[in-house]
């Protein structure tokens, strides 16, 4: 069973035939220790806050029986991971940073949110920092809350750990058309005449911090942690 807290992202699974309900990651509707297994696959790194993220893991495992599993993926901070680029920077002048937002074939390919690894990562405008700082490297620090956020700049190496990332989005005309929303790569014919682009909130992750928040829970195990094609990873395990 899946959740999301987009309603039309929910309107799709039911479309084809998965079941799925809309709801918020900090507070899903089901039982405690119902689940073998539970999947959270590029949600984490839209919380605001450490307390938050926290939170988020720390539902994952009430979720889960003893004994179960869950696994996590984040955005990294680090995309060149020892002398190797993500595919998320390789792609940058590639065909297929070009290619329409559609599928959604895997866990990891959802409509609107992509993990750095995917083939069609958000392929947005390049746009400037709106503001003058550039902190570089995972000692950038979280933004004050009299600063403003970056803008992040479509495949390339981030600049800051809280960032906003730009979406071209596509909606249909028609009724029938309102759940089928693509993105676009701005520099398209077509993403010209459309309008608006919004900009969504990520933290990126820094090397051993997805693990750190993991380990502050008691109830759980860090069974592994990994880098992926510009994500870190968690296998954890309930107690």
């Amino acid at each position: 069973v899946g959740c999301d807290r987009s309603k039309n992202l929910v309107d799709i699974c039911g479309e084809k035939h998965f079941q799925a309900f809309v709801c918020d990651a900090l507070s899903v509707p089901m039982r405690s220790g119902s689940c073998d297994a539970c999947i959270s696959i590029a949600v984490i790194h839209h919380f605001s806050t450490a307390e938050r993220r926290v939170a988020a893991i720390h539902e994952l495992a009430r979720l889960l029986r003893p004994g179960g599993t869950a696994l996590i993926y984040v955005w990294a901070m680090e995309q060149e991971y020892k002398k190797q680029k993500s595919k998320y920077l390789k792609e940058k002048n590639g065909s297929k940073a070009n290619e329409k937002e559609i599928n959604t074939g895997t866990a990891q390919r959802p409509v609107t949110d992509q993990v750095p690894g995917s083939s069609s990562q958000d392929s947005a405008c390049p746009d400037q920092l709106i503001n003058d700082s550039k902190d570089e490297g995972c000692d950038a620090g979280p933004v004050g809350a009299d600063s403003r956020l970056p803008v992040h700049t479509n495949r390339t190496s981030f600049q800051s750990q809280d960032l906003l990332v730009p979406w071209h989005l596509k909606g249909g005309t028609k009724k029938k058309e309102e759940n089928d929303r693509v993105l676009l790569p701005t520099d398209s014919k077509e993403s010209q005449e459309l309008s608006p682009v919004f900009h969504r909130y990520y933290h990126v992750f820094c090397e051993g911090e997805l693990e750190a928040a993991c380990r502050s829970l008691d109830c759980v195990r860090v069974q592994k942690s990994y880098y992926d094609q510009g994500n870190w990873c968690v296998v954890l395990e309930k107690l």
